[in-house]
């Protein structure tokens, strides 16, 4: 048997990313964070979180100024 895969909860998330519980569920409903759905409860894959975390790496701060 293979080992389990780490599943993280909302908060578990919104805590790992420094955002809320809120952000994480706009992230998720957006499409931009993968998650799986256990009943009434939605986990996401810690591989999900670092590939999020990844494709979204060197983007702050990348904006071109406009020439005056």
């Amino acid at each position: 048997m293979s080992a389990p895969v780490p599943l993280l909860t909302i908060p578990e998330t919104a805590t790992a990313l420094a955002v809320s519980p809120r952000t994480v569920y706009t992230l998720i409903g957006d499409g931009k964070l993968a998650s799986v759905t256990f009943g009434r409860s939605r986990r996401v894959r810690v591989t999900a979180l670092e590939r999020f975390i990844t494709d979204h790496e060197g983007y702050a701060g990348t904006r071109r100024r406009r020439a005056a």
